[in-house]
């Protein structure tokens, strides 16, 4: 009986601990949501339930289900999130600064570039584009201000973790794992100053007594997730009030997912076996994978054009982000890898080079969830706002296509490289002996007699003079 029980819950947790899978889900529904959005016999009631209220009692906070599926639902991601960059800074590849110096600088190139690039292309546009000068015009044939399309800014600067993890696991499989760890710590540094970036630029502060509020809410969740035994009912009630507060405080209310993620243990307590944030983080990954981040990018895609057109793919919001994301983000990465390397003083991870992280830097070009998450904070016009959007989503596939066919290349000739360093011959000078390895990992010694080589036998056990084989595996350089 509870093997059947377990089955099903095992199986989906299969599902969300693959990158591909759980990637292509959340491709799925945000597509599905676009389309939706934009048919004519599902357009209204696209419309009806993503603006259907809900409230919570007691409290002035009702949103419609669109807006909930982006600051409640999309909490569920932020703790895990959270959860994740504690166990990171505590005991994974944050905790050795200088190891991961070179990708944390690397994931600050990548923030740094793409604003540039944006503003650069929306500048232009606004000087030499079909409006009025100082002004841009985009698909809907709407003018705006080039002051109020500039608030976008911030929209490239994400790297989705998921997306970019599920391209290499689609099209890097012979990669080495130091690329897939480098990766990881540039877009969890990434998730982190994103994280900041909300807070700062797209938080409008209210009443200080809520400040009190959220950090009361964060000491009680210090000290209850620190207990031998957990009380669960408690937990979950703080967690909802830190939510609350951080709504009533201005804050967008997800961080509070990050906030108690970062205050909880990442260390083993009590005897348990392993650190009670990755356990978390595990136990919520589904939930994270399967449920919020798809009904998230569902609602977040959902926008509605009067009509999709050619126009669109030339409007200068548009333009603009693939721009920023796919141009620079991996130029960003990459100066910044250079010269971190080459004129200062860090080093890259052993055996790799700083050209070998170029497909990887394309990779962060996608930048979906937590890029959507800022066009809708960023631009206040409905029109704005879902071109930012579908910018976002042409970047990202494109992005993902670009990485996908370097990625894929690169990995062949890393299998090629592999495959070649299975037989290697070592010609010792003088001697005549040449040194060959198998595919199975045997060492075949042959001797050369007057000029000849004297092909080698298998060995009898005798001795036999002149040849033996011996077995082994030869460690790669």
């Amino acid at each position: 009986m509870s093997g059947t029980a377990q089955g099903p819950w095992a199986a989906i947790r299969r599902v969300a601990a693959s990158d591909r899978i759980s990637g292509l889900i959340m491709l799925g529904f945000a597509l599905m949501g676009l389309v939706l959005a934009n048919i004519p016999e599902t357009a209204a009631w696209f419309e009806h339930l993503s603006h259907f209220e809900l409230g919570v009692p007691g409290t002035n906070i009702t949103m419609g289900v669109g807006h909930w599926a982006q600051d409640g639902l999309l909490t569920i991601f932020f703790l895990v999130v959270g959860l994740e960059l504690k166990q990171e800074l505590t005991t994974g590849s944050l905790s050795n600064i200088r190891a991961a110096a070179v990708p944390m600088l690397c994931a600050v190139g990548g923030m740094i570039v793409p604003p540039i690039l944006f503003i650069a292309v929306v500048a232009l546009f606004s000087r030499y584009g079909a409006g009025d000068p100082g002004s841009l015009l985009i698909a809907n044939g709407a003018t705006f201000p080039f002051s109020e399309a500039a608030h976008g800014w911030a929209i490239p600067t994400a790297t989705d973790i998921a997306f970019s993890l599920a391209v290499l696991a689609l099209f890097a499989k012979a990669l080495p794992g130091s690329i897939r760890a480098f990766l990881m710590t540039l877009a969890t540094v990434d998730d982190l100053l994103a994280i900041i970036l909300i807070a700062v630029f797209f938080s409008s502060l209210n009443a200080w007594y809520w400040f009190v509020g959220i950090a009361v809410c964060a000491v009680a969740w210090y000290f209850l997730v620190r207990m031998r035994k957990v009380p669960w009912f408690g937990v979950a009630v703080i967690g909802i009030l830190s939510w609350v507060m951080m709504y009533e405080a201005g804050v967008h209310p997800t961080l509070a997912g990050v906030l108690v993620g970062l205050l909880t243990p990442a260390r083993a307590m009590y005897g348990e076996r392993s650190p009670r944030a990755e356990r978390y983080a595990d136990k919520l990954q589904p939930f994270s994978a399967l449920l919020a981040l798809p009904i998230f990018a569902f609602f977040a895609t959902g926008v509605h054009f009067d009509a999709i057109t050619p126009m669109l793919l030339v409007s200068p919001i548009v333009i603009g982000i693939i721009v920023a994301l796919v141009v620079g983000k991996p130029l960003g990465i990459m100066a910044v890898a250079w010269c971190s390397t080459h004129l200062g003083s860090l080093r890259m991870p052993k055996g790799l080079r700083v050209r070998d992280m170029f497909p990887a830097a394309v990779a962060c070009g996608i930048g979906f969830t937590v890029s959507f998450l800022i066009a809708s904070l960023a631009y206040a016009n409905a029109e704005l706002s879902a071109e930012a959007r579908f910018g976002v989503l042409l970047a990202s596939l494109l992005a993902a296509a670009v990485s996908g066919v370097l990625l894929s290349r690169q990995s062949r000739r890393f299998e090629a490289r592999a495959a070649a360093e299975q037989t290697v011959p070592d010609v010792q000078r003088g001697s005549g002996r040449t040194e060959t390895t198998l595919a199975d990992g045997t060492v075949v010694l042959s001797q050369s007699i007057g000029g000849r080589r004297k092909e080698p036998a298998h060995d009898d056990g005798a001795g036999s003079s002149g040849r033996r084989t011996k077995r082994g595996r030869r460690a790669r350089r």
